[in-house]
């Protein structure tokens, strides 16, 4: 009898949620200037998404993961599943980022790089490391440009309590979501919240639309982390392109020439 009140105890000390890390917690976030949720820092991801969104064993490269999409799922149609197979099997020089590309969003949050969020009463800038992308988070009110064929798309935010919500869309069709080939169209639509549930975590989460390639939307969720380093800061990371790799450098100088 012992035995088992002292199991029942553990579990629950197990799966008791802990204060201050889930979106529904009581948490209020320090205020801003504006009173508004104080999301300034540098942050950071810490799973393997970068490589594949869903859940995957490790391979060469690539460390396993236990997958950040909401039932583990991409609804795919039938003929976008089909392109999907296909990048898979041509990722190593499919992926843009295999051509120094801009990451997109949202993978890029969840590159295995920081990101600094500066924010202001109008605007919400995010200096990402890396390849020195950024963006800038309109909060002023205003409509989407209405321009179309952006890498990290045109961003309007808005506050709802402890959130801050992000429309994205004014995408093109070049980035992809994680390294196996998941993709979208131009008519790519996404959701971003960002949630402080701690000093020191913020819940983040995308809700993807996209007509021409999905089913139905779909919404991927992972908390991001406070870098605590001493004098933390953004240092510098630019992706370099290099087509001929296995060439000697007599046979680089010669095709040169």
């Amino acid at each position: 009898m012992v035995a088992a009140v002292v199991a029942v105890g553990l579990v629950a000390a197990v799966v008791r949620p802990t204060a201050g890390q889930g979106p529904a917690s009581a948490y209020k976030a320090p205020r801003a200037l504006d009173g508004k949720p104080d999301l300034s820092g540098i942050w950071q991801v810490l799973n393997s998404a970068s490589f594949d969104v869903l859940a995957h064993n490790a391979s060469e490269g690539v460390p396993a993961g236990l997958g950040v999409v909401e039932g583990n799922v991409i609804p795919y149609q039938p003929a976008t599943a089909a392109k999907q197979k296909q990048n898979f099997e041509q990722r190593m020089t499919a992926d843009p980022m295999r051509k120094c590309f801009l990451a997109g969003v949202p993978r890029i949050t969840y590159m295995p790089f920081p990101f600094q969020i500066v924010q202001t009463p109008t605007h919400i800038g995010i200096a990402y490391e890396y390849n020195h992308a950024s963006r800038i988070i309109y909060t002023n009110g205003t409509e989407h440009s209405g321009v179309d064929d952006f890498w990290m798309g045109d961003s309007r935010g808005r506050w709802e309590g402890e959130t801050l919500v992000v429309d994205v869309n004014g995408f093109n069709d070049k980035t992809w979501f994680d390294q196996t080939g998941n993709f979208h169209s131009d008519k790519l639509h996404v959701i971003e919240r960002y949630t402080r549930t701690s000093p020191d975590i913020i819940a983040y989460e995308a809700t993807i639309e996209d007509p021409n390639v999905f089913t139905r939307s779909w919404k991927m969720s992972m908390p991001l982390y406070r870098r605590q380093e001493k004098n933390i800061r953004l240092l510098d990371y630019v992706c370099l392109e290099f087509r001929e790799p296995s060439l000697s450098i007599d046979e680089l100088v010669k095709t040169k020439k």
